[in-house]
């Protein structure tokens, strides 16, 4: 298993001229990795990768491999509506460090079952890429049934793991109770990590531990130990926050936090733009009511504010 626990997804951050903001990038990584986070995922949607150029996927994989030092697994981003230029970039990722790839079921063409196990069949065959699926079907248009999930996971023992974000918990239950030894099940969700993992789920692909990977990530280690009275107090409370993370597409929301924080510009790429004063106003009372600090460098979490349910 490459990680049990949680995985980042990581914004790409980008200067006012719309490059990519290097320096902030390590920043990010390293906040990561001294906060305790088992993996770092660049270029998936969080990181905007639908509007980044090849090229520029494969600075910001080589740039996280780099800030990395190997202290923890970075999962590439290389999937593409494209078979082949997904192989591509999966094999370029793979010859500059990544230690695995997330590749998403190809968007806008609408393949068939059929088409989706032989995408994947191709990248086995022309990568020696160890591969985490990723089914959402909310931005590709396409579900990967969980009998499709399972007859990819037994192509090859490299189809470690899928990244499931289909909010479908029927369908994921039973992906978990087929799957093989080698196939992992990690939630796509950051709200629904508590219940996969309670039905035999090994962690998250997260949006939320951009900005608290240190309490984040305990709760899910709590659920994984099998601590869920505790992983409850922790994963519960956050959920405005989690809920917050959608209020507009993401990465919005949670590029507007980093900002607010001092960690990166607030700049997406077109088509993309600012939230909303409204939704703005609604993130940063909850910033306040979670104790999330402004202070550039530092992330601080105070104790949990008593919310609705209590």
């Amino acid at each position: 298993m490459l990680f049990r626990g949680t995985a980042t997804a990581l914004v790409t951050p980008f200067q006012k001229d719309g490059n990519i903001d290097v320096p902030a990038l390590a920043r990010l990584v390293e906040l990561q990795i001294s906060e305790g986070i088992e993996a770092l995922v660049p270029c998936g949607s969080t990181g905007e990768s639908a509007t980044l150029t090849m090229a520029e996927r494969l600075e910001v994989i080589e740039r996280t491999v780099e800030f990395a030092q190997r202290r923890v697994p970075v999962i590439a981003g290389t999937g593409t509506n494209d078979t082949r230029t997904t192989i591509e970039l999966t094999n370029r990722a793979v010859e500059i460090g990544a230690d695995a790839v997330l590749v998403v079921t190809p968007y806008y063409n609408k393949p068939s079952q059929k088409g989706l196990i032989e995408h994947y069949r191709a990248l086995i065959r022309e990568t020696d890429a160890r591969i985490i699926l990723y089914n959402v079907p909310g931005r590709t248009g396409v579900n990967m049934t969980a009998e499709t999930q399972l007859e990819v996971a037994v192509l090859s023992e490299r189809i470690i793991g899928t990244k499931e974000a289909s909010g479908n918990l029927e369908q994921i239950q039973a992906i978990i109770r087929d799957a093989p030894p080698h196939f992992a099940v990690y939630s796509g969700d950051d709200s629904l990590t508590l219940p996969i993992i309670a039905c035999g789920g090994q962690g998250v692909i997260s949006v939320i531990s951009n900005y608290l990977p240190r309490r984040f990530g305990e709760g899910v280690r709590l659920a994984l130990r099998g601590d869920y009275s505790a992983a409850r107090n922790v994963l519960l409370d956050l959920l405005p926050l989690m809920q917050a993370n959608f209020l507009e597409p993401n990465p919005l929301p949670v590029k507007y936090i980093l900002a607010q924080m001092g960690f990166i510009e607030e700049v997406y790429r077109l088509p993309l733009v600012p939230m909303s004063g409204v939704s703005k106003e609604k993130i940063s009372r909850l910033l306040t009511q979670f104790g999330v600090t402004s202070a550039p460098g530092t992330i601080a979490l105070q104790n949990s504010p008593k919310t609705p349910r209590e």
